[in-house]
């Protein structure tokens, strides 16, 4: 048993924090503590400093993937079920929605296990025996901090929980919640002494540590979330305390090493996922070209961003048309990944936040436009390609038949012509186990010969132009947010449907999406779309999974500067500030989404004179939607039943404000613990 602790600690230095990036005291060559017990390796600094790396191991691909990503969002004014599905309706809809649910289990396990390794490095670092006290004292605030962030994310989804700070060996099998009050208590605590301590840059380099803006934005974050429970600090309401912290570190950015991109463009850019200069707090992911990856074992991967996108099969028949993948290989397509999933589509008031005339977040945070790929790369410097990507230009280019032309509602005057496609894919074999990289590039408009020397590297493949010109020819169907009459449809070679359309008239919120039969729509099937948030769907060199097509590797961000400013405008309205400073935090990030300089006036609305909290709500939906932030934003407003009502409906029907403002205490910890029935389960 000791042999295997001390293997388990000394291998989470290539499997967790410090496995992407190389530190040279993880070197087995540098250290070898294989005659040492488990207390002599944790107080011998190299050990401590292993073990340490485990804090950050609940993160990437465990508590920032699929089951806290859809929890942290879903059941709110922002999401719906595509085509009125069912799944995962208890958190969607809060329907049958009991303690045994596996996303809410997920969350609540993944927390909990992070926390008990922050514990146990704060705990044990006054006993090392060697080391340099400035780095153990970085180290333990870098603790502080991760079980901060763990017990935010508990106390929002659960309410009353146990506040454990301590690695006690005799685990305590009649738990005690603490207050709320108790809990921020010990958060702000952690955030405070993170703050102090932590280094404006990353320890030792490395990006996947957290820093002391890490430490600043979450200390914001929690006041905000505290201040939502009527919490107060001496004399000052945790709102006002929230309001001084985001001014600090928006006034102070610089000498924090904060920013923010001067264009939104920039945000979700391929180049910049692996050091994001936005980002205070990143979950890092594995990189395929590091040695060290063929050396994961680990299972858990982030599959979050297959469940926003939709099923273009149901859609458009795969390989019969205008979609030419074979029927059943876009579970596999190397373009879009993993295309069967289709769970999450925005609500109709979270298409209506974005103004798509002027508001370039709307194309840089949905895909609305689809199209085919090509693979003549991966042809060029490959003898026999990967399947998904053996895909000549020609196999790529659809030519419209009067059988197309009926069937999705296109002018007849276009039978003949071409619909080519948008991009096209390299393979690279990245390493023995991440094996194939799916690296796009654009073909540009007008240009058709297929030749790989046209081809142009873009900042973001999954983004396309917005508004489709009407004479493009690289997408086969478009879903457009404005409201295009049969005329001006009848002008474009590709199928056109109006989002509006998609919506069930007899939901005036705007969460029911037509059923995908008997709608009206040409041809029905068209209903199993949806725009797509693409905000995860990791396109780049070293972001695929080879020939696991539902998982990828990219960062993803659990907080970044533009938050700042929502929380310095929230926490300024709820703190009794003036409408027009809020708005001043509002417009630095409308200013930065325009198209255009121009285009950022009052006449165009995207510059606020003065702010209401409706507008911070609605500039949290356009800057924020699906970043792991809705679900806690309505909570600590007390706002579900209010905007539930307005926008979502089928989630209003079932709300129940006395219980599901907190989640079920999960089963199987309540089926552990002696006091099950004492401990309670949040009314479920």
């Amino acid at each position: 048993m000791k042999n295997q602790f001390i293997k388990r600690i000394f291998c989470a230095c290539g499997l967790g924090l410090l496995m992407i990036l190389s530190i040279p005291s993880c070197k087995v060559d540098e250290y070898n503590p294989n005659a040492l017990g488990e207390e002599e390796v944790l107080r011998d600094f190299n050990g401590f400093r292993s073990f340490q790396s485990n804090i950050y191991t609940g993160l990437w691909g465990t508590l920032i993937s699929m089951p806290y990503g859809i929890v942290s969002e879903v059941g709110t004014d922002l999401w719906t079920s595509p085509t009125n599905s069912v799944s995962n309706r208890q958190v969607m809809a809060y329907e049958e929605f009991t303690n045994n649910f596996n996303l809410v289990t997920n969350t609540w396990d993944y927390a909990w296990g992070s926390i008990k390794d922050c514990n146990k490095t704060i705990q044990i670092a006054p006993l090392i025996k060697d080391g340099n006290a400035t780095d153990i004292k970085i180290l333990v605030a870098e603790a502080q901090v991760m079980r901060a962030y763990y017990y935010s994310v508990l106390v929002a989804q659960f309410g009353e929980i146990p506040l454990v700070t301590t690695d006690d060996p005799v685990k305590n099998l009649k738990p005690v919640r603490n207050s709320i009050a108790e809990i921020y208590t010990q958060i702000i605590a952690d955030l405070t002494a993170g703050a102090q301590n932590l280094p404006v840059t990353p320890y030792q380099g490395n990006l996947q540590r957290v820093t002391k803006k890490s430490a600043l934005g979450l200390l914001a974050r929690a006041y905000a979330q505290g201040g939502g429970e009527g919490l107060m600090e001496g004399t000052k309401s945790y709102w006002l305390r929230a309001k001084e912290v985001a001014e600090d570190l928006i006034l102070n950015k610089g000498a924090y090493g904060a920013t923010m991109y001067p264009d939104f463009a920039q945000v979700f850019a391929a180049a910049n996922n692996r050091n994001n200069a936005e980002v205070l707090f990143t979950a890092y992911g594995l990189n395929p070209y590091n040695a060290s990856y063929d050396a994961f074992t680990g299972n858990n991967k982030p599959n979050l961003y297959l469940h926003y996108y939709p099923s273009l099969d149901n859609a458009f028949g795969a390989g019969t048309d205008l979609f030419r993948r074979a029927a059943g290989s876009n579970t596999s397509n190397a373009y879009y990944g993993r295309l069967n999933q289709s769970f999450i589509a925005p609500t109709k008031y979270l298409i209506n936040c974005f103004n798509a005339t002027y508001d370039k977040r709307w194309e840089n945070s949905f895909v609305t436009a689809f199209t085919n790929y090509s693979g003549v790369q991966a042809k060029t410097s490959n003898p026999t390609p990967p399947s998904p990507a053996n895909v000549t230009y020609a196999d790529a280019t659809v030519t419209l038949n009067a059988a197309m032309c009926t069937k999705y509602g296109i002018n007849p005057a276009f039978i003949g012509q071409k619909i080519y496609p948008y991009t096209d894919v390299d393979a690279k074999n990245a390493s023995a186990n991440a094996t194939w990289q799916y690296i796009p590039k654009v073909w540009p408009k007008g240009v058709t010969t297929g030749a790989t020397s046209a081809l142009v590297t873009v900042a973001n493949a999954n983004v396309h132009p917005y508004p489709l010109d009407v004479d493009e020819d690289r997408f086969f169907a478009f879903l457009s947010k404005d409201q295009l009459s049969p005329a001006d449809k009848a002008l474009r070679k590709y199928a056109v449907v109006n989002i509006n359309d998609l919506f069930d008239p007899s939901d005036p919120t705007g969460a029911k999406y037509k059923d995908p039969t008997g709608n009206g729509l040409t041809p029905a099937n068209m209903a199993n779309l949806f725009p797509a948030l693409s905000k995860f769907n990791h396109n780049f060199d070293g972001g695929w999974l080879g020939g696991n097509f539902q998982q990828k590797l990219g960062n993803i961000m659990v907080m970044r500067m533009a938050e700042v400013y929502l929380l310095a405008a929230e926490a300024t309205l709820k703190s009794g500030g003036n409408g027009g400073v809020a708005a001043g935090y509002l417009n630095e990030l409308r200013k930065r989404a325009c198209r255009n300089p121009a285009d950022f006036n009052a006449g165009t609305g995207m510059m606020l004179a003065s702010a209401t909290m409706n507008d911070v709500f609605d500039e949290y939906a356009r800057e924020l939607c699906g970043e792991f932030n809705r679900w806690a934003l309505l909570k600590r407003h007390r706002a579900f039943e209010t905007r539930l009502a307005q926008y979502n409906r089928r989630a209003s029907a079932s709300f129940n404000p006395t219980k599901h403002y907190n989640r079920p205490i999960p089963f199987s910890f309540l089926n552990t613990i002696n006091n099950g029935n004492e401990f309670g389960n949040n009314g479920y």
